[in-house]
Parts: structure tokens; sequence; C-alpha cells
């Protein structure tokens, strides 16, 4: 086998560019907002980023294409929808709940996986992932409270949980969790069908799925797709670009260089700098108790997934921000 070409760039530079490429989603997200309805966002973001992958995908990868069979599509479709469903749950949840909360549950997609591969991939479920597992969902219980909880005389006092679970911060929170669900369900389904397919074949098939499911549900939702100001549609461009294309691109190209579970550890960095960013941007500043609940969940996937990942360069896909 032949030994590894060394990068022209270093790898850890591309990873860092990487995580500060999808941190810049919810930033842009937000900015785009302010006319465009969440998923019409979703819709333009996947449509956006399969259409540029068009030249890249097509003339050197069509025969690849042509090959797949017909569970081998049926799969792409699925990893597509999983991550149409992905996106417009997970930028929803932007209108509801902070970026720090949102980020950061959204994120927690690896644990999910580790949850589900004994039953999908045949993968075993070790007491470490348990107890990373459990950690981390002490941590979106808190930040579940901090978003409902105000900080009184008294102490800490929360609503009662008929009204806890009807606010709008609760949405939120769940709206988030359900991109990380669907965002799991990608990567699963990725894990099978990486192996027989490339990367750019691969990401070609299913953001265009994506993007094509996304624009059919806005068809039916009735919700303007034109008519915004020229800075909205750069906002959403820009989020195919950087996010969705530069950013997962960063992290794919990484790992042909650095160990998985190097990786793994450093995409951590993206909640923790896209809370950076909505503090010096936006003016969100996290309270004690979200940060609390983020450090937990942050250290339970690092528990997770610092000994479940090989230690050796491998291929994967990240569905994340």
């Amino acid at each position: 086998m032949n030994a590894p070409s060394s990068p022209k760039f270093p790898p850890q530079l591309v990873l860092l560019l990487g995580i500060f490429a999808v941190a810049s989603a919810s930033l842009l997200i937000r900015f785009a907002q302010r006319e465009a309805s969440s998923l019409v966002i979703a819709a333009y973001r996947m449509a956006l980023s399969g259409l540029i992958l068009i030249p890249f995908a097509l003339p050197r990868h069509k025969a690849e294409l042509q090959k797949l069979t017909r569970k081998e599509f049926a799969l792409g479709a699925l990893a597509g929808f999983f991550l149409a469903i992905h996106f417009a749950t997970w930028i929803l949840s932007l209108e509801y709940t902070s970026v720090a909360s949102s980020v950061v549950l959204v994120t927690t997609n690896p644990l999910w996986v580790a949850l589900l591969a004994p039953f999908f991939l045949k993968e075993k479920l070790t007491p470490v992932i348990v107890i990373g597992l459990l950690v981390a969902l002490t941590g979106t219980i808190v930040i579940g409270a901090s978003d409902s909880c105000v900080q009184g005389p008294a102490g800490l006092q929360c609503p009662p949980l008929s009204e806890f679970v009807q606010g709008e911060a609760f949405w939120g929170d769940f709206l988030a969790l359900m991109g990380a669900w669907t965002g799991a369900g990608y990567i699963l389904i990725g894990r099978k069908l990486r192996p027989t397919l490339s990367l750019t074949p691969y990401i070609f098939l299913v953001y265009g799925i994506a993007g094509a499911i996304l624009v059919v549900m806005v068809a039916f939702s009735g919700e303007p797709a034109f008519g915004f100001s020229p800075v909205t549609y750069v906002y959403m461009l820009l989020l195919a670009l950087l996010p969705q294309l530069l950013g997962h691109s960063s992290f794919n190209w990484a790992l042909a260089h650095l160990p998985a579970s190097y990786v793994s550890i450093a995409l951590l960095g993206e909640p923790v700098s896209s809370t950076v960013l909505a503090i010096l941007i936006l003016g969100e500043v996290p309270g004690w108790l979200k940060v609390v609940g983020a450090a937990l969940i942050l250290v339970g996937i690092l528990i997770a997934t610092f000994k479940a990942v090989p230690n050796r360069p491998q291929r994967a896909s990240f569905p994340s921000e």
C-alpha cells in the first residue's frame, strides 16, 4: 500500500479554517432570517450546494454515479431526506432559541450515532459511550432549564412543567435536537454508502436530493422564495459556499492526513466558535447555567468519541453546520 503523499497545506490549519467556516452558519442564518423564512433558507443552502457541485461531480464522476445500484441510490435518497430535515429543523430552531443552545444541541449527533450504531451498523455500544451519552443528556436538560428558568433572589426559579414545554425556548431546543437526530441518521447511512462511493459523487447525490426535497417543501408551504434584497441572497449563497462546501470539504480533506479521533475532538470547537461569534456580533451572552450545560455536553461527546473512533486516518462524512 502506497504511503499517503505529504499535504500541500498544514492539515491542522485546514481543519481550523473548516471549523470557522462551519461556525459562520448560525450568524449567516440569523441575518438571512430578517427577510427569508427558515425553510426557504434551508432550501437555498442545499439547492445551491448541489448546483455548485455539478461541474465537479458530473465530468469526472459520471460513470461512478451511473453504476449506482437501486439500493445504493435509495440509501442516498434517504440520506438526502434526513439531511433536508436536519437543516430545516435546525435553522428553524434559531428563530426560537439562542445560537449557543441551538448549536450545542445540534452537535450532539455523534452521541446519537453511537447509540444507534449497534442496531444499524452492528457496532458495539461500550460502557464508555453510555457514560458519555448520560453526561451529555444531563447537559441538554441543563440547557433546556437555562432557556426557561431565571435566577432570582430566592435562587433558580423555573416555570411549571406545563408552561415549560409550551415556551418558545423549549420548542427551539427541541427543534435543535431533531436536527441532531436526523443528522445522526444521515451519518449512519453515510457509513454504509461511503465505502462504495467516493466523496464528490456522494455529497453531490445527497446534497442534490436534500435540495430537491426542500424546494418541494417550500413550494407546498406557500412561503415566498423570491423578492428578497440582494444582501439576503448573498447570505444564502455564503451558507452554501462556507459552512456547507468549504467547511465540510475541509473536514474530509483533513481526515486523509490526521487521525479520525483528532478530527472528531477538534470539531467540538465549532459550537464554541459559534457562541463566541454570537457574543461578539449578535450580543448573545450565555448565562452561567447555559455554559454549564454546554460544558457537560462537550465533555460527554469527548468521553464517548475519544476512544470510540479508530486512531488512524479514514474517510467519513459530517452533517455539521
